[in-house]
This record gives C-alpha cells, structure tokens and sequence, in this order.
C-alpha cells in the first residue's frame, strides 16, 4: 500500500512541529484514514519497522500509537498475523424510558439475535441478592448468565439474578427470560437502573471480542412488579463501541 501509506504517514513530523507528541500524530494520522475510508475494515497496516521509516519516527513511537488504537476498538492486532482496522460494528440506540428485553430490543431493529449460555442454575443466594430480591438466607436463587449477540456480534454480558420461587428452572428459557415471566404473571413493570462506564477485564473483553481495557457501560437493574415487589435483579455489561443509551428529558411542569 505505497501510496496509501503516504497519504497516512507522511505529514506526522511536519505536524509534530506544532509541539503534539509524535505518537499523538501518528495516532491521529491513522484514526483520520479509517474515518475518511482510506482504510477501511479488514485492511491491514504495514509492518511496525515500516510505518517508522515512512513516517520518520522511531518503532516505539509507532507502537505506542498502535497500543492506543488498539485499546480505543480502532485497530485489532492477530498474533503473527499483524494489525488491522477493526471490523465496523453497528451502533445500537436504546431508550431507558421503556423496559423491553434485548431480543424484543433487537427484534424491533429487524437483527437476528442469538444468546450464548454461560450459566443457568439454582444457588444459595448471595448477600447482594438477598439484599436486592429480599430472600432469606435459606432460599435460594436462580442465575441466569449469557453472552447476547445480533446480527454475528456479541453486544453485552447479562447475568440476572431471580428468586427460585418465582423460576425454580431457569432451563426452561428459550430466548427470552421476560417470555417466561410474563406466562407466570410476573413480568415487571418498571425498573431503576444505573449506569457507569468502566474498562473491560481480559474474561469479559474475550466475551465480547474486543480487546482488554477497551470502554463498556456497566448497568445495574432492578426491576419490580405492579405490587413495589423487587422481581429481577440483573447486572449488564454492554460494548461502549457498539451501545447508545437514550433518554428524552422535559421541563419540569410542562405536561
């Protein structure tokens, strides 16, 4: 890709004249081609030793530009293969003013969803989920896990936590865990939930295909029945490069 890599690298010492680091430039240089398209997903960079000469910078400036791109979703790097732009991913806008479940979410986009099991069993309930779902130490709970995927790729980690009595077989799900508690009656009908953002563990970044460290919003859910009853208690973990939470918001005393 000669002519390509000119048109990527070649302004990064001029630029650094201004006084921005070098891998700062160079990182900037790179972000700018994938975003007007002169690279595009799937292609891959040249090797570290020639992005250092075509850009007159030294091979640990290269990598440490690589390593934040890498870390930010831009680039994705295979052993003994190279570096690549990463595949582009879809972002997905959600309203927090509706409690819907994700395949009713997905379904509504027209995406094919499907779930990855990670866990489904009955356990003594943990001093959180006691708290939350107002179990005694003597119930037990049912967890539910899984990796939730649409359209091929993995979007967020569910791991929701339910009192036994209300699913003593958390086996008998199919796609949907709401479908289920709807058909008993206990499907909720409103929820609190509480967003923050973090950085992904090397477990969950494999989950989810990305690389570790890269952004995730973490949501924390509970959700009750009609009654004030605490129903479900679920906690997400959703890709930040792939996710939009959106609220409408109005004045006060304009309805």
């Amino acid at each position: 890709m000669p002519d390509v890599a000119e048109q990527i690298f070649s302004t990064v010492k001029a630029s650094a004249r201004n006084g921005a680091p070098l891998y700062l430039q160079l990182k900037k240089s790179i972000e700018d081609a994938v975003q007007r398209g002169v690279i595009g997903p799937g292609d891959a960079l040249p090797s570290e030793r020639d992005i250092a000469v075509k850009a007159d910078v030294s091979r640990v400036t290269v990598r440490k530009a690589v390593q934040d791109l890498v870390k930010g979703g831009i680039l994705v790097q295979r052993h003994g293969s190279g570096t690549f732009v990463a595949p582009r991913v879809e972002r997905v806008e959600q309203s927090l003013s509706r409690l819907t479940s994700f395949t009713e979410d997905m379904a509504r986009r027209g995406m094919a969803v499907t779930s990855t099991w990670l866990d489904r069993g009955v356990y003594p309930p943990s001093p959180d989920e006691i708290m939350v779902l107002g179990l005694s130490a003597k119930e037990l709970v049912a967890r539910i896990s899984r990796l939730r995927i649409a359209n091929d790729t993995p979007l967020a980690i569910e791991r929701a936590s339910l009192s036994a009595t209300v699913l003593p077989d958390p086996t008998a799900i199919g796609s949907s865990l709401y479908a289920v508690l709807e058909r008993t009656g206990n499907r909720p009908v409103r929820a609190v939930q509480r967003i923050s953002a973090a950085n992904l563990g090397d477990a969950d970044a494999k989950l989810l295909d990305v690389p570790p460290g890269s952004a995730s919003l973490n949501i924390e859910r509970i959700s009750y029945l009609a009654t004030g009853k605490v129903i479900e208690f679920t906690r997400s973990i959703y890709r930040g490069d792939a996710y939009d939470f959106v609220a409408e918001l109005r004045l006060a005393g304009s309805e």
